[in-house]
């Protein structure tokens, strides 16, 4: 499982991005993203470190993750087992884990694979039989299933957890060794710990198979998922992720049947963080093809610890193709600044709104791009979830500056207007560019891009 090794190769270092290390004053000139000169080819992408400055996960201590692992500490992994044994091995020591080629969740200890029908076994759980049970014409919309069908559900979606859900230490650097390095099926979890890295890596598809179908939903009820494909929960704190790539793709909700008259939804949320976390800082990602991407905030109630917490910055991300939450906000301050979100004409996730603006929320959006298809109206862009204000400057629709909050104003119910939020105004930036620059600026830098030291 385990080489050292501190080579970073010439394309990671002409990659790494400038924006990243140093911080520029607000509409300073676009620079390149790629600048060689940004962190010095001596320092290898694992052992790279949050730049001062950059957003909130750059705050007091900073997040320096695994990078002063010493070489006992440094693992090369492959499959799911080594990656395990990793993080059980190394515990809350400083570590640096490099994923080569692809980590399938759904495996067993001696590797084989794990279906549905795996998780299923033994626990009498039918998905005709539930259906059954539990139709509306039948059952009724007013309360929640219960019954053995549900306790089997149940049953079976535990044993699925078990084998899918992993939490990562604190004091952990894990990079994707080369750009094609991805981790799929699993929902990872930074749980109550601190100081995490996550660079270089597409996580993809952490399908649910047994969603809960929950008639009182809604008016016309609907089936939830549970797995979110990265959770910073539990007062988790000082968390980097970087560079990397979420998508449901291929295992599209789009290609799933509708049980009830609603979307079997096997998917829950991208990058969720809630319950009291603080101090994290997403940048230079592509997000892609999912619906309900990023929640801040658990619920409305102040009894998660949320007041006074999630502080987030989001900034130079891509998000194509995504249906909602971009990000939804309660409580925290959240710094969301030179994003492009994307929209294509083909898309096959419905377009809701990106910015949601919920209970006690202060979200920050500034000169991001927005790209938009005919029948989109500029006014979608925001959605109000119990919020009463936010601030949006120098965002661009279509390469036109648009004053997004008064668009959603202008829109909007009386009772559903927002203010501009004056309370607080974002310091911990990178060089902060012009919206109408951002598409081309990021179109060739997000997502994996590097390549880490060590070979297999």
């Amino acid at each position: 499982m385990r080489k050292r090794s501190t080579r970073l190769s010439l394309s990671a270092a002409l990659a790494v991005a400038g924006a990243l290390a140093i911080s520029a004053p607000a509409g300073a000139a676009p620079s390149p993203v790629s600048d060689p000169t940004a962190q010095t080819a001596q320092t290898p992408l694992e052992r790279q470190v949050l730049a001062a400055g950059n957003g909130w996960a750059s705050e007091g201590t900073g997040t320096t993750g695994g990078s002063a692992a010493d070489d006992a500490h440094v693992y090369d992994v492959s499959t799911k087992a080594e990656l395990l044994a990793a993080f059980a091995e190394a515990g809350t020591q400083p570590k640096i884990v490099r994923v080569h080629g692809t980590i399938n969740a759904n495996t067993a200890a001696d590797g084989s694979a794990l279906t549905c029908e795996s998780y299923a076994e033994g626990t009498g759980y039918s998905l005709e039989q539930y259906l059954l049970d539990f139709d509306p014409a039948t059952y009724g919309r007013s309360q929640e299933p219960a019954g053995p069908q549900e306790s089997a559900r149940r049953l079976a979606a535990a044993n699925q957890a078990k084998a899918i859900r992993w939490d990562i230490p604190s004091n952990t650097t894990i990079v994707g060794a080369t750009p094609e390095s991805s981790i799929s099926g699993a929902a990872l979890r930074v749980n109550g710990a601190t100081n995490v890295i996550v660079r270089n890596l597409t996580v993809r598809d952490a399908a649910d198979c047994f969603p809960a179908w929950d008639p009182t939903d809604g008016a016309e009820g609907n089936w939830n998922s549970e797995y979110d494909l990265l959770q910073v929960i539990n007062k988790a704190t000082h968390v980097w992720i970087d560079h990397s790539e979420f998508t449901d793709a291929p295992n599209l909700d789009s290609s799933q049947p509708e049980y009830f008259g609603r979307p079997y939804q096997v998917h829950d949320g991208a990058v969720d963080v809630t319950n009291g976390s603080d101090l994290v800082t997403m940048s230079f990602n592509r997000f892609s093809d999912h619906d309900k991407l990023l929640l801040i905030g658990s619920t409305d109630n102040t009894n998660r610890g949320d007041p006074g917490k999630l502080r987030v910055t989001i900034h130079h991300n891509v998000f194509e193709n995504v249906g909602q939450r971009a990000p939804r906000v309660r409580f925290g301050q959240v710094d969301v600044y030179n994003n492009h979100f994307k929209v294509n004409e083909d898309s096959t996730i419905p377009y809701g709104y990106t910015l949601g603006a919920g209970f006690d929320s202060h979200l920050y959006a500034e000169a991001n791009a927005f790209t938009l298809p005919d029948g989109i109206d500029p006014a979608k862009v925001i959605t109000r979830f119990k919020g009463t204000a936010i601030t949006t400057i120098g965002n661009a629709v279509n390469g036109k500056i648009t004053d997004l909050r008064a668009e959603y104003n202008a829109a909007a119910a009386p009772a559903d207007q927002l203010a501009a939020d004056t309370s607080w105004t974002p310091t911990l930036r990178t060089q902060v560019h012009p919206a109408q620059a951002v598409p081309a600026l990021l179109q060739n830098s997000t997502g994996p891009i590097f390549t880490a030291g060590g070979d297999l």
